[in-house]
């Protein structure tokens, strides 16, 4: 079952990169939780589905390319390489962020936890900062 899980896990990532909004929902058991260590986020349920329809409003042309795959049994390591262009207003924990039209390429890892033949889990993690510099949001550091 273990590949089994391992394309699912892909299968959930290339299904919000292409905005498939009802197969991400088929993937997710309907209790699953998502944690975006990023951003601190964290929700359950159908509320996953519209955190994520957030990021592609922010980004349409988002993409995420699944680097690598480690299967673990029940739980799948992906690396993940994220890009997109914030086009669209960027809902936040802390309030909407104006498009800056900036590209970006983010690396981050997510942990995928089964139950049965669905997601139950998903954390995801990214570096914020790197993710705000590129699209124009913080300064970017100092040349040494």
């Amino acid at each position: 079952m273990s590949q089994a899980y391992v394309d699912v896990a892909r299968g959930f990532v290339h299904a919000h990169s292409q905005a498939n909004w009802d197969r991400v929902g088929e993937l997710l058991a309907p209790d699953s939780i998502y944690e975006e260590f990023g951003t601190g986020r964290r929700t359950k349920g159908a509320e996953i589905t519209e955190l994520l329809k957030g990021w592609k409003r922010a980004m349409p042309d988002t993409e995420g390319t699944v680097t690598n795959a480690i299967d673990g049994g029940d739980t799948v390591v992906l690396e993940v390489t994220w890009t997109g262009t914030l086009t669209g207003p960027w809902a936040t924990p802390t309030g909407d962020v104006e498009p800056t039209g900036k590209y970006q390429t983010t690396r981050g890892c997510m942990v995928l936890m089964f139950e049965g033949e669905r997601i139950s889990r998903v954390r995801q993690y990214f570096d914020t900062m790197d993710l705000m510099q590129q699209l124009g949001l913080l300064p970017a550091p100092a040349a040494a």
